[in-house]
């Protein structure tokens, strides 16, 4: 008996996901594992974000919260964006959610139709083609490549664009690349007259340049945001979408009855993070772009191919073409010889392919260790 849609059977492992639990199993029976695969802050919490979650234990914010979510945090939220962006945002035009994930799912769920079509990039963050699929919707990838410093082609992406496209999605800085995209960019593509999801989790993590809203150029995108990137969050499950006021009624039922509304918990932290860790983020920023510029000068060292250096996030995404023509398999091979882990490019679409990314959330000792390991395997592997 076949219990599966169609759309399930056609998604994709989370391949990051795979290589980490490998990982897990690894040390589990005493391997040493350097960890430079998963897109996870190796920071602890900022100690305002401790406090305000333990007051909220002892003072008794462990109920329902509005379905939209606080109204003290969507007034924060709105608050950071004035300050960040210089947007006024309506806190009655956000739905707080537990993670940007089920932000994703909500707004796809609200545009799509079944024989709706999402442009993407390729390479992309590799979940966003799994949502698209859930939502009963088809994805279109546009192809990046690095003659075009691995940015969204406007004239490519104008050419996908039919009467079924509900959303384009966006990601500035970008997973996999740490690409930032720039005004001009922004500008046009929010002329389009096409829905636009822009996912921001990683504003705050920029080193080059500075990171824009695409709510600075149109009011009638969707944004999407969160804590787990910016704030080290990851565990507390907590993230936003903004969304056009017409929209609103439809994304609160949707929330209602899906998730009925984020954690209480995690919402007071959430206040106080916006309110008071601005100098942990700054400390955060600094150390990974020591630990950027380092490992870009090391991977280069090795061979690997990095013609545009990212501007945000945490990581690098490297051509390994020198080493491979297939990086699932060496992606794996390094982990089971040199015990550390990195990322397929094929994770993040085909255009990934001949690519490894590598994440800097972790501490430069383990990075120095980790591209020491590395290059022992590569050096006897012949290369």
């Amino acid at each position: 008996m076949k219990f599966t849609n169609r759309q399930v059977d056609q998604m994709t492992s989370f391949i990051v996901m795979d290589v980490l639990e490998r990982a897990n199993e690894l040390q589990k029976e005493g391997v040493d594992i350097i960890h430079l695969e998963v897109g996870e802050p190796d920071f602890d919490l900022p100690s305002c974000v401790v406090d305000a979650a333990k007051a909220a234990y002892d003072n008794h914010h462990t109920h329902y919260t509005h379905s939209l979510g606080d109204p003290e945090l969507r007034k924060e939220i709105a608050a950071f964006h004035q300050r960040e962006y210089g947007v006024v945002v309506d806190p009655d035009c956000m739905v707080v959610t537990s993670g940007s994930s089920p932000a994703i799912l909500l707004v796809l769920m609200l545009l799509c139709n079944p024989d709706s079509e999402v442009i993407l990039s390729n390479p992309g963050y590799a979940c966003y083609r799994n949502f698209v699929l859930a939502a009963q919707a088809n994805p279109v990838l546009v192809p990046l490549n690095e003659a075009t410093g691995l940015q969204y082609n406007m004239e490519a992406i104008r050419k996908c664009v039919t009467p079924r496209t509900a959303a384009i999605f966006i990601n500035s800085p970008m997973n996999p690349t740490g690409m930032l995209l720039d005004e001009s960019f922004l500008k046009e593509i929010a002329s389009l007259g096409v829905p636009i999801i822009s996912d921001e989790i990683y504003h705050g993590l920029v080193y080059e340049g500075r990171a824009h809203s695409i709510l600075e150029y149109t009011d009638q995108a969707f944004v999407l945001n969160g804590f787990s990137k910016r704030f080290a969050m990851t565990g507390l499950r907590l993230g936003y979408l903004i969304a056009p006021k017409p929209c609103m009624r439809s994304l609160q039922k949707l929330q209602q009855n899906l998730f009925i509304c984020a954690s209480s918990i995690a919402q007071q932290a959430g206040i106080a993070a916006l309110r008071q860790a601005g100098p942990d983020v700054e400390r955060m920023r600094q150390t990974y772009d020591e630990r950027r510029r380092y490992m870009i000068d090391r991977l280069r060292e090795m061979g690997f191919g990095i013609k545009v250096e990212p501007q945000g996030a945490f990581y690098i995404f490297a051509n390994a073409r020198k080493f491979t023509s297939d990086s699932y398999r060496f992606a794996f091979d390094v982990l089971e010889n040199a015990h550390v882990g990195i990322t397929p490019g094929i994770d993040f679409g085909t255009g990934g392919e001949g690519y490894v990314r590598f994440s800097y959330a972790n501490s430069l000792e383990n990075i120095k260790e980790g591209l020491d390991r590395l290059s022992r395997y590569l050096s006897l592997r012949g290369f």
